[in-house]
């Protein structure tokens, strides 16, 4: 796995960085929508199938050109995904799937901040609120909780404690990183061992909510928490094999100042 060079920081990110998460973020939603249609293909018929097919219909030529753009998009995402300046510097193929995958995490917030700010004009300005508000920020809010936790993994900024870590010999710290990593991918093996049938279950009957609105969230977030989980401990692994000859650091309090962004804003307070 190559390291990252100096092209590929980017301080203001270009065209194909903004529009890889967007156009794959729509994508996603809507084929994740339309999910019902694609599992009628492939199921036998049934009573299950028949309710699908009432609510849902068949799948047409826009659904699979989002299912299809789910894969296209992701690739061109991961291939063109630039690193900012206070990301981690060292990157491999897997951190890229990885700070993609933040990428849209980060587009998922905003885009919830749209909808609550939609709700509260419309509920408390108007006195019109909406059916779907409240569990689309739910929806949301659920891909970004877990979403979240894999690129916290790849930025090593989940919680730490360094207090003894520091204190150890080079030889000490790998052997805490081995055990800490083994424990990671023992926790997301097991939980995918015992999840997998209730999570495969609640997908193919496409488990709703059962509101109004009525989203899909048990049938999508339950194999999205399996699915995340694996590659959370994939990426402990990338980062314990990426980080196993670096040399020891000592944590301080100076590791939260951005020296970056205070020059650039020194800069622009120099200037004006």
């Amino acid at each position: 796995m190559a390291e990252a060079t100096n092209d590929q920081v980017q301080i203001v990110p270009g065209p194909l960085q903004i529009a890889m998460p967007v156009v794959f973020t729509i994508c996603f939603g809507w084929a994740m929508w339309r999910m019902p249609a694609f599992l009628m293909v492939f199921s036998e018929p049934g009573p299950t199938v028949d309710a699908l097919a009432r609510r849902y219909a068949t799948a047409g030529v826009l659904d699979w050109a989002a299912l299809a753009g789910v894969f296209v998009f992701a690739v061109l995402g991961v291939m063109t995904v630039r690193r900012a300046p206070m990301e981690w510097e060292d990157w491999g193929v897997f951190d890229r799937i990885s700070v993609f995958i933040g990428r849209i995490t980060m587009l998922l917030i905003a885009t919830l901040v749209c909808v609550m700010v939609y709700e509260v004009v419309l509920r408390y300005v108007f006195e019109k609120p909406t059916l779907w508000a409240n569990e689309m920020s739910l929806w949301m809010a659920g891909f970004i909780f877990i979403l979240s936790g894999l690129y916290a993994m790849q930025q090593r900024s989940h919680i730490r404690i360094f207090l003894l870590y520091d204190m150890l010999p080079k030889a000490l710290q790998r052997t805490c990183d081995v055990i800490s990593t083994s424990l990671i991918v023992t926790f997301a093996f097991f939980l995918f061992w015992g999840g997998y049938g209730e999570s495969r279950d609640k997908f193919l009957r496409w488990e709703t909510f059962g509101t109004a609105f009525d989203p899909p969230i048990p049938a999508t977030l339950k194999p999205m928490v399996l699915i995340v989980v694996t590659l959370v401990a994939v990426q402990a692994v990338a980062n314990l094999i990426r980080d196993w000859n670096k040399e020891p650091v000592i944590h301080s309090a100076a590791d939260d100042i951005d020296q970056d962004e205070i020059d650039r804003l020194r800069k622009q307070v120099g200037g004006e």
